[in-house]
């Protein structure tokens, strides 16, 4: 059954909770006292056995709640005075909080009502009008039945909003379930998923998904205003799922506000479109909930926590027999189980010629070959079946190697020939990032992406640099010549003034473009966050920046991770210690550098095919630990031979905390 909440989510949530030394380190972070507090509540019941037991309080327990907030200073407020404050003709109070219940179930209006007016405390309760409409005994909830009684009647619903205490929003007509997400038979959330058709082994257009989201809000909006219900004016995603796509849809039909399960303040002046929301479980404390609301208010979050990251090669799992890459794709979640990670990069590509450009990748898509549809089954798979919070999906920015009746295949980075040189090519087939063309094809690739998948992070590949011998191509001279840089660049190279305003341009390039492709996947999954692979050299030696085009300083401001590929035996260097002392010691030198650098590791010696011991990886991981570092990640997993050890590595892992950290 689908749960009520599907996993991403909720492990993001259920883990927000801080330490006490974070509490105590509080002044130093400045709360917002009118950054505006959701609370998320579903069952409200005093039954014996609740529906969804995990999300169901007993209502003493609910009016505790509510009192307790009152006495800490919390405003509860209502829809009207929200609008109103996004239009900036009310103001206010300190510790506002919007309270919101789910789904309709019949108990609110037995258990909770009746508090709720007593309290006069505002609610918004979402429905879904399909279980209110249902004309039988029974009501499809997930993959299961539950007995028509156990939702909420017309009648009820219009005492209710009558009260004024009881604002009725929508929680969608029937998108409150999971649908075919892939060919390997996922459910997956309705909102968000483009619907695959076994039958013509395709997915939904664009057109289609619109319009199936656009019919079903439109539905439930019509049915509520035929039963004498006000037009809602509230959208509550169903399990948190949203894009914004589904936002401009909900504006479009009179819902302006639309609230998530995303973690993070609210500032109402700027937009109402997709106000973030906590989540009330049944064993949630005073204590949990102040420390979450405080969190949220410091601006806190999921950024903060230590990222104990995986780095998975789908090219290990894919398989042509369908039976051994499920197989595959098992052996790799016990692992992922095992070892406690709570990241995982995952290729989304694939370069089976190990040339670091993709020839290939594992989602559908207007310009490559489809190895297999692949990348959104492991993603979905490693999410809902994980501990999991964060998943990136790991591309090339700039190394595609596109088929060759493609005229954009020839579009490529060119390398100015020399006599002598360390840094003539950075050793990947790249498209150039100064034709309009390449542009364009790569961010319908990146769009495809993000369609077709649930991910919530993206890794650009290490192919986001260009030599300081390249780019030589046509589009790059003219750019080059239209920002004021010589197109000599013999010339450039030899002039330390010129040499630098190159390398900047190019660094910008490459950042801006990277930047522009994860707003192309915002669309589609609006919280994304970043990380950017990085050469060691650049971190160790500020000059080597000339030679990749990438700055540490930079990357640090424009992404959310830089991962630094922090690999001793790749770089040949003889005193190991001092190279993670070294790059550790110029991460500490920029604000925040410790938080925003993921400490990257190798797990295979690719000069001699050896892998690196596990233990002399978790005394690695270890030693980091205790200079200060926050995120470690490593490459690559191997879950045929069992490397590194999982057990080595949870212990090692688990030195950190998964706590937030201020």
């Amino acid at each position: 059954m689908l749960n009520c909440f599907f996993k991403p989510i909720v492990a993001c949530l259920t883990m927000l909770a801080a330490s006490m030394s974070m509490m105590s380190n509080a002044e130093t972070l400045k709360p917002d006292p009118r950054s505006l507090t959701i609370i998320g509540y579903h069952e409200i019941t005093d039954h014996e056995h609740a529906l969804i037991p995990q999300y169901a309080i007993k209502s003493k327990q609910f009016a505790e709640q509510i009192k307790s907030l009152q006495q800490d200073g919390f405003h509860f407020i209502s829809v009207d005075q929200l609008i109103q404050a996004n239009q900036g003709k009310y103001k206010l109070p300190k510790k506002p909080l919007l309270l919101t219940v789910d789904d309709g179930y019949q108990s609110f209006y037995q258990y909770a009502y009746p508090l709720v007016k007593a309290l006069k405390v505002p609610v918004v309760l979402s429905v879904v009008g399909s279980w209110i409409d249902t004309q039988g005994k029974e009501v499809s909830f997930g993959d299961q039945t539950i007995p028509r009684h156990d939702i909420l009647t017309w009648d009820e619903l219009k005492e209710m909003q009558d009260s004024g205490y009881v604002e009725i929003g929508s929680h969608s007509y029937d998108l409150h379930r999971g649908i075919l997400g892939n060919p390997q038979g996922n459910s997956e959330p309705a909102a968000t998923t483009r619907l695959y058709s076994p039958e013509n082994k395709s997915y939904e257009t664009d057109a289609a998904y619109a319009e199936r989201i656009y019919t079903d809000l439109k539905k439930n909006n019509d049915l509520l205003k035929q039963h004498g219900i006000r037009s809602p004016r509230v959208m509550v995603w169903p399990y948190g799922q949203y894009n914004m796509k589904t936002i401009e849809i909900a504006n479009q039909l009179g819902m302006p506000i639309t609230i998530t399960l995303d973690d993070g303040s609210n500032d109402v002046k700027q937009s109402l479109s997709h106000l973030n929301r906590i989540l009330i479980e049944s064993d949630t404390t005073r204590e949990d909930l102040l420390k979450d609301i405080h969190t949220r208010e410091m601006g806190l979050n999921d950024n903060n926590r230590p990222q104990k990251i995986m780095h998975v090669d789908l090219d290990y799992l894919y398989d042509p027999d369908p039976a051994q890459e499920e197989r595959n794709i098992g052996l790799l979640l016990d692992r992922i189980q095992a070892m406690k990670v709570n990241t995982v990069y995952l290729q989304a590509f694939s370069d089976p010629d190990a040339d670091g450009s993709a020839d290939m990748v594992y989602f559908p898509n207007r310009y490559l070959p489809m190895r297999a549809d692949l990348f959104n089954r492991v993603a979905w798979q490693i999410q809902s079946r994980t501990q999991v919070t964060r998943l990136y999906a790991w591309m090339p920015l700039l190394a595609w190697n596109l088929p060759k009746e493609n005229p954009v295949s020839q579009q490529l980075v060119v390398t100015q020939q020399a006599e002598k040189s360390d840094h003539l090519n950075m050793g990947y087939h790249r498209l150039s990032p100064y034709s309009a063309q390449a542009r364009e094809v790569i961010r319908g690739i990146y769009e495809d992406l993000a369609k077709s998948s649930e991910f919530n992070g993206i890794l650009f590949h290490d192919d986001t640099t260009l030599s300081d011998y390249e780019d030589s191509s046509s589009y790059a001279l003219s750019a080059y010549k239209a920002a004021g840089i010589s197109t000599d660049l013999d010339a450039v190279r030899k002039d330390e003034a010129q040499l630098q305003k190159w390398t900047a341009f190019k660094t910008k390039t490459i950042d801006d473009f990277a930047m522009q492709m994860a707003d192309q996947i915002r669309y589609y999954h609006p919280y994304l966050v970043t990380a950017r692979n990085m050469y060691a050299q650049v971190a160790l030696n500020a000059y080597s920046e000339n030679w990749y085009a990438q700055s540490l300083e930079q990357s640090l401001n424009r992404y959310d991770f830089t991962a630094i590929m922090a690999m001793p035996y790749m770089e040949q260097v003889d005193d190991q210690e001092k190279f993670f002392k070294d790059i550790v010691n110029r991460v500490k030198s920029y604000p925040n550098g410790l938080k925003k650098t993921v400490f990257e590791l190798q797990a295979l010696n690719w000069r001699n095919n050896q892998p690196v011991p596990t233990q002399e990886m978790a005394d690695t991981i270890k030693s980091l630990y205790q200079q200060g570092a926050m995120h470690i990640a490593y490459y690559p997993d191997d879950p045929f031979k069992n490397h590194p050890d999982p057990k080595i590595m949870r212990d090692v892992f688990g030195l950190k905390t998964n706590r937030l950290v201020p």
